[in-house]
């Protein structure tokens, strides 16, 4: 995917990524993938309904989104001043609040811990910006500080996708790779 093999430290922490967000409770495309087997369609129907779910900006597609807002900030001087701005523009700003987890997403913390192990050590993407884990876990505690909002698993695996040398542009179809384990679990468990 990124034009070298990895080594085996990659292979653990992309593997991670994908457990992680394999399979998390009734949220709105397992919900989608589940209300389409009910009426007895195959399973197929079911993923391809999950997918049309996930696409829409408020389910699917939020890692993509921090590392654009990331990039868009570009350097640690500019992260609370940008989300000062998107805040009194009334914004969202994406990867912040989780329908169950009102306490940190214990995803995210494990997200956030590998994130830094890859950015310690001069990830792949690095040099490109100034440390996106830093700016993250800045922008992680101003939210926390000003609107009591933790990160949700979007918010970090955006960043570690990014140092491992993901485009991002992947990020989505491979959460919806890993997730379709999820989707298609429901699904049985519904027919």
């Amino acid at each position: 995917m990124t034009g070298k093999m990895p080594t085996p430290e990659i292979e653990r922490a992309f593997d991670l990524a994908l457990i992680i967000q394999a399979e998390h409770d009734l949220n709105a495309s397992t919900f989608a993938a589940r209300l389409t087997v009910s009426t007895l369609s195959d399973i197929y129907s079911a993923v391809v309904s999950a997918i049309g779910t996930l696409r829409g900006p408020l389910h699917g597609g939020a890692n993509e989104r921090v590392i654009e807002m990331l990039r868009e900030i570009a350097t640690k001087d500019k992260v609370i001043p940008y989300v000062e701005e998107r805040l009194n523009r009334k914004e969202k700003i994406f990867g912040f609040g989780h329908r169950i987890y009102k306490k940190p997403d214990p995803r995210a913390e494990i997200l956030k811990k590998q994130s830094k192990l890859f950015w310690d050590k001069e990830a792949p993407n690095h040099a490109v910006h100034d440390n996106l884990h830093e700016m993250a876990v800045m922008m992680e505690e101003y939210m926390l500080k000003t609107k009591n909002l933790y990160p949700n698993v979007d918010f970090y695996s955006g960043p570690l996708l990014h140092a491992l040398g993901v485009p991002s542009p992947l990020f989505t179809p491979l959460f919806a790779t890993c997730r379709s384990v999820g989707w298609i679990a429901h699904a049985i468990e519904q027919l």
